[in-house]
């Protein structure tokens, strides 16, 4: 490390109008101007460092190339009661590890602390920051300027959720890199036809079993996989094959580990002082203090980062049913009511709405997606009409109906029909994503294909059917790695997917049937354009409880051909099953889950049958078919006909 780090005062990134936006809540670009940023003084190389700590008594710099030694290179706090203290240390080059040794105003508290907008971060279960700056010629430019279309909600989007550290391990069980990723992923994510991938949280974090949702670096990239150019060119890699890249991102909660944001200058600074609004029951972790200014400006920064420097997709943002309520996971008496004497967290709303206008200005091309667990209403709709500003919702009531439903013995399902029809009656009330996420396969609860009744065969029926009901039901889709090919152990985090699984026809037919999926929603403009459009969607038949049959159309714009979609529930095949339709002439078998290819028997309607001048459910032709058991039928029109008339 060249130079001993000494500091020199009188140069600054930091401007009057950052301190005037920073202090407003406004400036959404603060990873520019604080934090660690290599340069030069009258041509002297070193960095420029630049933290918020206004209840400290001293700030300074530690690394190795000071022998971390806290007398060494002292920062100074601005005069304008901004609370920054900063300075620029000469000879500190890209690479340097850091942290910085606070000396808080109360009571002596002394820590060392990681730089709260470090680009970069030791590889855990070290603690300490780096010095960096990106250094990558992204390839992606076909992909950035056509995104805008890809990421339009009346495109399909059918995401693979993953976790990095467990998608694929290598040989001793190590996880792969991001560059060994790289390569294996956007083939094997391509060829199984989704449109995007969403990674569980990349945002360094302590705690391996946390998943990512203990973040500590909201600017850094995990250092366990490689650099941050490693995983830009994991980002890469995606879009040159035309997948889109949604990363999870988690400004409700942090870790309370002592390098951490939490005590940062022996204040409560990012979090609330009161333990029944600063304090996570469930998590056991922080939560941001989002009536601060100063905080707002950190968090919608760090959204806007990964959409700027990582080329992000989207941002999925977890738990923001924990932000929108001061009671959530709390007993009576464990909550302080808002201003007005409600449980709405009033900041936190505002703050949400501020991040979703500041990205949506800013990157009009890309999605936000909420993973909201309740009623809370116009979560989808813009801040203008008194929306939160979301793009879309996890659907998370259609989740728990539709896993609840298909556990069931098919014995009992008659009982339950309202299980599987009364997400309708919600579904264009939001713009909804039907997640199977990585929280269902988690804890005790069993693999997808697990939780499925009956016999080996009927389980894995069971499970083709209910990914033909979902891709085949309004609302965008996600499935965790693993449950495409049908994986029947739990997902656990230290360990690869049972990928041997692949070896066996049954899992084989999964994973075929699910790339069919998605190859017939792309396909298909009825079951994709129209996914947010109570036009897009009619129920043929929801009231054949006794026989556990439900039959749907779908419909896209203007004169685009309809999809009908068919489900037997039941292990019971029905013959001569009559259902009325919107139009005459040749009905196609686009996809039957019980084809040979999937695993199932074969039976089915030779791949087609045509409709008979039979009036049926308020169709003047009808027809007339056999439903397999246990499966779905996605069929179409051969050639236009006239709707409720002759065939074309």
């Amino acid at each position: 490390m060249a130079g001993s780090g000494g500091a020199a005062y009188d140069e600054s990134l930091i401007t009057d109008h950052d301190i005037y936006l920073f202090k407003q809540g406004s400036h959404f670009r603060l990873y520019e101007k604080l934090g660690s940023h290599p340069g030069e003084v009258n041509g002297v190389g070193g960095c420029h460092f630049a933290v918020w700590a206004p209840n400290a008594e001293r700030v300074s710099v530690i690394g190795d190339f000071n022998g971390w030694t806290p007398e060494a290179c002292p920062l100074r706090p601005r005069q304008d009661e901004s609370g920054i203290w900063e300075g620029f240390l000469a000879g500190v080059d890209r690479g340097a590890c850091y942290k910085y040794r606070v000396v808080s105003m109360h009571n002596g508290y002394e820590v060392d602390k990681g730089d709260p907008y470090a680009l970069f971060w030791e590889e855990p279960p070290r603690t300490g920051s780096r010095v960096w700056i990106p250094e990558y010629v992204w390839g992606d430019q076909d992909w950035m300027r056509e995104r805008r279309e890809r990421n339009a909600l009346d495109r399909p989007v059918s995401i693979y959720e993953v976790h990095l550290g467990s998608w694929r391990r290598g040989e001793g069980n190590r996880s792969l890199s991001y560059r060994e990723l790289a390569g294996c992923l956007a083939d094997y994510v391509r060829e199984m036809g989704f449109t995007h991938v969403e990674f569980l949280p990349v945002m360094e974090h302590p705690f391996y079993g946390s998943w990512g949702y203990q973040t500590v670096g909201y600017f850094a990239p995990t250092s366990r996989y490689g650099t941050p150019e490693d995983f830009m060119f994991l980002v890469d890699s995606l879009h040159r094959q035309g997948i889109g890249v949604i990363l999870d991102w988690v400004p409700s909660h942090f870790p309370a580990d002592q390098h951490s944001l939490a005590y940062f200058d022996g204040t409560h600074l990012y979090e609330h002082a009161d333990h029944r609004q600063g304090f996570h029951p469930e998590w056991h972790s922080a939560i941001f203090n989002y009536s601060r200014n100063e905080v707002r400006s950190f968090l919608v920064s760090s959204g806007l980062f990964w959409l700027e420097q990582y080329h992000a997709d989207g941002l999925r943002i977890d738990a923001v049913a924990s932000m929108l309520y001061l009671d959530y996971g709390r007993q009576n008496g464990e909550w302080i009511p808002n201003r007005y004497g409600g449980r709405e967290n009033v900041e936190a709303i505002d703050t949400i709405k501020r991040l979703n206008e500041a990205v949506y200005a800013s990157w009009p091309d890309v999605q936000t997606v909420a993973e909201e667990s309740t009623a809370w209403p116009m979560v989808t709709r813009p801040t203008y009409v008194g929306g939160l500003g979301f793009g879309m919702k996890w659907n998370m009531g259609w989740m728990h109906d539709t896993l609840e439903y298909f556990s069931k013995d098919p014995i009992y399902r008659k009982y339950h029909a309202n299980q599987l029809t009364f997400s309708i009656w919600y579904a264009f009330s939001e713009n909804f994503l039907l997640p199977f996420s990585h929280d269902e396969v988690v804890y005790g609860k069993g693999s997808m294909l697990a939780k499925m009744p009956g016999d080996d065969w009927q389980r894995f029926a069971n499970l083709r059917l209910m990914y033909g009901y979902m891709f085949g039901h309004p609302g965008k889709k996600l499935l965790f790695m693993g449950g495409e090919f049908g994986q029947w152990s739990e997902w656990y985090h230290e360990r690869g997917l049972d990928w041997n699984l692949l070896e066996f026809p049954l899992h084989q037919g999964v994973q075929r049937w699910v790339q069919d999926l998605n190859r017939l929603v792309r396909q298909e403009p009825a079951l994709h354009e129209r996914d947010f459009d109570p036009e897009g969607f009619r129920w043929i038949d929801f009231r054949d409880a006794d026989s556990c049959v439900i039959s749907f159309e779908r419909k896209g714009r203007g004169a685009e051909r309809p999809v009908v979609v068919v489900c037997n529930l039941t292990p019971v095949p029905r013959y001569a099953y009559r259902i009325g339709v919107p139009r005459a002439g040749t009905w196609r078998e686009a996809l039957n889950s019980n084809a040979e290819i999937y695993g199932g028997t074969g039976q089915g309607n030779y791949g087609a049958t045509e409709t008979e001048p039979v009036p049926f459910q308020g169709h003047p032709h009808s027809l007339s078919l056999t439903l397999p058991p246990l499966a779905v039928l996605f069929l179409v029109p051969e050639a236009r006909g006239a709707p409720g008339g002759a065939a074309a």
